[in-house]
C-alpha cells in the first residue's frame, strides 16, 4: 500500500479508536504536519508501530484530561502514581484498538510496550508528524501525534 494512504488510514483508525476506548464525547479537531522537536508539556506514551507501516504513536495531554478519563472509565479520581501507569494503560488500549481497526482494512501493525513520559520532554527522531488534536466534552485536551519513520516514504 502506498505510504500516504496508510498515514491516512492510521489517522482514521486512530479516531476510531479513541471514540470506541474512551467514554466521554469527543471533538476531534483537523490534523496538521508538525516538525522536531515536538514539546510535550505534562504527560505523554510513546507506543512503537511496525509492520505495515513503521512509526510511533504519542499521546500527550495535560494530567487533567487523563484524570477526566479515568474517572469516566473508572468512576474515581486518577491521582499520584496512578496517573502514570492508567496513562500507560490507556494508550495500549488506544493502540490495541487502532491494530484492530487497521487490521479490518489490511494493514497490519504490531505495537511496542507503553513508555510513559513525564514533565516537560522535547521529542525528537522524526522528520515530520502528524498531529491530531482531541478535545473532550469537559474542556480538556490531548494531542495524538504520528510520526512515520523515513523508509516508509
Amino acid at each position: 500500500m502506498e505510504t500516504s494512504k496508510n498515514i491516512q488510514l492510521i489517522l482514521n483508525a486512530a479516531i476510531s479508536s479513541l471514540t470506541n476506548v474512551i467514554p466521554l464525547k469527543l471533538e476531534v479537531l483537523a490534523p496538521s504536519i508538525t516538525v522536531q522537536p515536538y514539546e510535550q508539556k505534562e504527560l505523554g506514551v510513546l507506543i512503537g508501530l511496525v509492520g505495515g507501516i513503521k512509526g510511533r504513536l504519542l499521546i500527550e495531554s495535560p494530567i487533567n484530561a487523563i484524570d477526566t478519563i479515568g474517572q469516566a472509565m473508572f468512576g474515581m479520581t486518577i491521582e499520584g502514581e496512578m496517573i502514570e501507569s492508567f496513562t500507560g494503560e490507556l494508550g495500549n488500549m488506544i493502540a490495541g484498538n487502532l491494530c484492530t481497526v487497521l487490521e479490518k482494512q489490511g494493514l497490519v501493525l504490531d505495537i511496542s510496550p507503553p513508555t510513559v513520559m513525564t514533565g516537560e520532554t522535547k521529542f525528537y527522531g522524526f522528520t515530520k508528524a502528524f498531529k491530531l488534536p482531541v478535545k473532550l466534552e469537559t474542556g480538556a485536551s490531548l494531542n495524538i501525534l504520528l510520526t512515520i519513520d523515513d523508509d516508509n516514504a
